[in-house]
């Protein structure tokens, strides 16, 4: 995906809960690199506002008065294949991004309203899905155990780390700064995340999207 280089990325809002909807906009429109071009409380007033090209990223609410939320984004992204989406919920339904028709699967983000504790991580999720990265709630996360017998559950203590962050958006620099490691000794321990989940640098399919749903599928909430 590509992002504009002479100005703001472009953010839609699609939110009905009116409140909630002016917070957004508000967080959004505090940061100087991202612009709010739209904000629309339903499926049919989006449908109107976000023609191909409006914006660069969209946040948008699941449940909407009218209609489904991820069929909505779903459409947009059909019309604009470099459309980042960025899903919010009330309840917890991160497992729906394993369900994304394959051609449209890369790019998406998951926050849950509940657990969106801090401007920061709702920012970073901004920019991330209009990079073309896959993010994934970090709070959620932090509950998330690999499932028994599954590739990730082979991976070592600091290589689940590693996929953990790196599910949530952050860059090898990003994570290097994270754990207080080199960004090269995060460099090695993606590559050997990938080899043990048979994950191949595929350039048609975004190895750290695949890498992303692959936690996302084979892990469930610590016990």
């Amino acid at each position: 995906m590509s992002t504009p280089a002479d100005g703001p990325l472009r953010v839609a809002i699609v939110e009905d809960q009116p409140l909630f909807r002016s917070m957004l906009q508000r967080t959004v429109a505090e940061d100087p690199a991202l612009l709010v071009v739209a904000t629309c409380a339903s499926v049919s007033e989006a449908r109107q506002a976000l023609r191909p090209r409006v914006a660069d990223v969209v946040v948008l609410d699941i449940d909407l008065p009218d209609g489904n939320g991820i069929a909505l984004g779903v459409q947009l992204r059909r019309a604009q294949p470099d459309l980042g989406v960025l899903l919010l919920s009330a309840h917890d339904a991160m497992d729906l991004l394993l369900d994304l028709p394959r051609d449209v699967a890369h790019g998406w983000g998951y926050l849950s309203k509940t657990s969106m504790t801090d401007e920061a991580t709702l920012l970073d999720a901004v920019r991330a899905a209009a990079a073309g990265r896959t993010v994934l709630d970090p709070a959620l996360l932090e509950r998330m155990t690999p499932r028994h017998g599954s590739a990730v559950a082979q991976l070592t203590h600091r290589q689940f780390e590693v996929l953990r962050l790196l599910a949530q958006g952050l860059s090898n620099a990003g994570i290097a700064e994270r754990l207080g490691i080199t960004e090269k000794s995060v460099q090695n321990h993606v590559y050997a995340v990938y080899g043990t989940l048979g994950i191949d640098a595929d350039p048609a399919r975004n190895p750290r999207v695949s890498a992303a749903l692959r936690l996302l599928e084979e892990t469930g909430p610590a016990l």
